[in-house]
C-alpha cells in the first residue's frame, strides 16, 4: 500500500501563508471557507496558526473550493479560467460551484396570477452557472407576458440558508426569496415585485411562489391556469404549501 507524502513544516507554513492571502484577496471569512470545504473551523484555525499540520484530505477540499492549488510550484502556475471561476463573489454568498450543483436545472415556477384573481401563473425558470461571472444565474421563459420576463443572479448566503433570485436593472429590483429545498427538490418562498396597474401606475406586490424541478416524466402546463383546468388543483395544492408549511408569512 502506498501513502501520500506528508507535508513538511515548511510546506505547511507556506500553504498557511498562501491561504491567508487567498482569504484576504477574495474577502472570504474562515467560517465560510470551513463550511464550503466541509471541515471544522477548529481544524482550519489550527492549521493556519501552525499548531496542527494540514492533512492532505483537508487541503484537497480547500483547493477544490478555491479552484487553485496551494502547494509547491503549482501554486504559482496559471489557474485555468474554468477553475478560477468556481467561487461566487462575497456579495452573493461566496458559494462554490460544487456546493450548489444540486440547484442547477429547469423549474416550473408557480405564483398567483395578478391579472386574473383565483388563477395561477406558471412559467419556466432556468438556474445555471454563469461561467463568465463565476456565480449562479437564472433566466425565465415560457411566460405569456413575455415583455416582463426576468433574468438575474442567484445569491445563496450561508448565514440565512435561503436562496435569492435577484433581478437588478438600472436600480430597479425584483426579488424571489426561497427557503431550503424539500426532499423532493421543491423550493418555496415569496416573490416581491412591481405590478402594472391602471395606465402607467406600478404597485409593489408580494405573493407566495413555488419552484418545482421539471422532469420528463411529469408534463407541465405553462401560462395562466384557471380553476376549470385539470392542472389547476395540483398547482394550487403545491402553491399553498408556501404559506401552510411556513416558508413565508404575511403580516398586516
Amino acid at each position: 500500500m502506498t501513502h501520500a507524502p506528508e507535508l513538511t513544516g515548511a510546506d505547511n507554513a507556506a500553504i498557511a501563508h498562501r491561504l491567508r492571502e487567498e482569504l484576504a484577496r477574495r474577502r472570504i471569512s474562515r467560517q465560510a471557507l470551513a463550511d464550503l470545504a466541509r471541515v471544522s473551523l477548529s481544524t482550519l484555525e489550527k492549521a493556519l496558526s501552525g499548531s496542527r499540520p494540514f492533512s492532505l484530505a483537508t487541503l484537497v477540499r480547500i483547493e477544490d473550493v478555491l479552484g487553485t492549488s496551494l502547494r509547491g510550484e503549482s501554486a504559482s502556475a496559471p489557474v485555468p479560467p474554468e477553475a478560477a471561476a468556481m467561487l461566487a463573489p462575497p456579495a452573493m454568498g461566496s458559494y462554490s460551484r460544487p456546493a450548489v450543483r444540486w440547484i442547477e436545472g429547469a423549474y416550473l415556477t408557480l405564483r398567483p396570477a395578478f391579472s386574473q384573481p383565483g388563477a395561477i401563473f406558471a412559467y419556466r425558470t432556468e438556474i445555471y452557472w454563469d461561467e463568465g461571472g463565476g456565480h449562479l444565474a437564472f433566466a425565465e421563459s415560457e411566460r405569456e407576458d413575455s415583455a416582463f420576463t426576468q433574468a438575474g443572479f442567484v445569491a445563496m448566503p450561508n448565514l440565512s440558508g435561503h436562496t435569492y433570485l435577484v433581478t437588478s436593472e438600472e436600480g430597479q429590483y425584483r426579488l424571489i426569496m426561497l427557503g431550503r429545498a424539500t426532499r423532493e427538490g421543491h423550493l418555496y418562498g415569496q416573490l416581491s415585485t412591481l405590478h402594472a396597474g391602471l395606465g402607467s401606475q406600478l404597485m409593489p406586490v408580494a405573493c407566495p411562489t413555488a419552484l418545482l424541478p421539471i422532469r420528463p416524466e411529469h408534463p407541465v402546463r405553462f401560462g395562466v391556469v384557471t380553476p376549470d383546468e385539470g392542472a389547476f388543483a395540483s398547482y394550487r395544492q403545491v402553491l399553498d404549501r408556501a404559506t401552510q408549511d411556513g416558508f413565508c408569512r404575511w403580516y398586516a
